[in-house]
């Protein structure tokens, strides 16, 4: 099964200060826990998905799925830092805004979900309180890579785990990739493995439920990537003969691929894409690559090295980044589409996942639809209840 992955690669002779940045994370958690160092919740429902390790988990496809599931019964809002981006400060994106006002990931966001509000603050508290002034008011607010952030009480604790890359194996920083001890994944109400492979076996599923030792209120997920269809990045570029075939992963059986990431951990994305074409040449680049002329030159390069038919194919991640970039070739232009990835959730687990998420903004959110629906079946009378204090724990419903 190779658990451990290709992408765990321990220095040991940093051990020593894994050991000391371990000590001041844990200092800093325990501040939290005695109430020395204050989180703050908030009654309308907040969701964070977060990791706690440094690198890619599929934050933004969980995201996104969370908007699906969310946007037609409730007004979603997703609040992120906005790593890398040139502004500052808390800044909601509208249709002008670019990669570089609000980082990739909002941008793609943005892009995908023109209705849902996208905002992005490097300190989420503040964030959040601004979001609710902001019109329309928010129901639920999703908040994306937040599971260090303790400032803020989510009423959910969503924490990802990729698959490849199981914390169980890895060590504290610089040594490994951990941003926090393993006894971090405690805090979590929900640990979803990502990026699983498709053909895992019940062994498989059993090995990792037991390895990753979880409380009885802890539920654990495993979820895939899925692929939507291939978009060309340069549709007035594209070939149109081309952009026909390989509208979706079959139509690529006969052409050499070059696969262009900028992602933290691109192996799966590799292993699915293998069967699919002639030939996978994979140029990998560090997350949130920023592109120079020189790695330009080198895209053109490789991509003119390639024997024909061929194609170049990237993610909507780096196609933020890659599209308002000079310097491509007519040749790449023409030969460069965008793959749409999205997750699944495995062993029938989406019906129970989906119902957690329901419930929990249906109880806590007085504006949603989900809770007009339901209050519509209730006496008048029973609309003073929300007077109350609310109780907005999802561990408590």
């Amino acid at each position: 099964m190779g658990m451990e992955g290709d992408f765990i690669k321990i220095n040991k002779w940093l051990l020593p200060l894994g050991w000391l940045y371990g000590c001041v994370v844990q200092v800093r958690n325990c501040l939290f826990e005695m109430g020395v160092l204050k989180s703050e919740s908030f009654t309308t429902p907040v969701i964070s998905v977060g990791n706690i390790t440094v690198g890619g988990t599929g934050k933004t496809p969980h995201i996104e799925y969370l908007i699906r599931l969310l946007e037609k019964s409730a007004k979603v809002a997703v609040l992120s830092r906005g790593y890398k981006r040139k502004s500052k400060g808390f800044h909601v994106a509208n249709e002008h805004s670019t990669a570089e006002d609000i980082g990739d990931e909002p941008y793609q966001m943005k892009q995908k979900f023109p209705e849902v509000t996208i905002a992005v603050e490097k300190k989420r508290a503040k964030g959040i309180k601004l979001l609710l002034q902001h019109d329309p008011q928010p129901d639920v607010i999703l908040l994306d890579d937040a599971f260090q952030h303790r400032y803020v009480k989510p009423g959910i604790n969503i924490l990802l785990v990729d698959y490849h890359r199981l914390i169980i194996y890895d060590k504290m920083l610089p040594a490994g990739r951990m941003r926090e001890p393993l006894s971090g994944k405690n805090r979590a109400d929900i640990i979803i493995v990502t990026k699983c492979p498709k053909n895992l076996t019940p062994m498989d599923y059993r090995v990792v439920t037991k390895a990753m030792d979880l409380f009885p209120y802890q539920e654990l997920y495993f979820s895939t990537l899925s692929y939507g269809k291939l978009m060309p990045l340069f549709p007035e570029a594209a070939q149109t003969q081309l952009a026909e075939k390989a509208s979706d992963l079959t139509g690529l059986k006969a052409q050499n691929c070059l696969l262009l990431t900028g992602i933290a951990s691109p192996r799966q994305m590799i292993e699915d894409l293998k069967p699919h074409v002639a030939s996978l040449h994979p140029l990998t680049f560090p997350d949130h690559h920023s592109f120079t002329p020189q790695d330009i030159e080198r895209i053109n390069t490789e991509f003119n090295q390639l024997a024909e038919p061929k194609c170049i194919v990237t993610t909507e991640k780096d196609a933020a980044r890659i599209k308002h970039i000079d310097g491509l070739s007519e040749a790449v232009r023409t030969h460069l589409f965008v793959l749409p990835l999205e997750i699944e959730f495995m062993l029938e687990q989406t019906d129970k996942f989906n119902q957690k998420i329901i419930n929990y903004v249906r109880k806590n959110s007085r504006n949603s639809i989900l809770v007009k629906r339901k209050d519509d079946n209730k006496p008048q009378d029973s609309h003073h209840s929300g007077d109350r204090p609310r109780t907005i724990s999802f561990r408590n419903n």
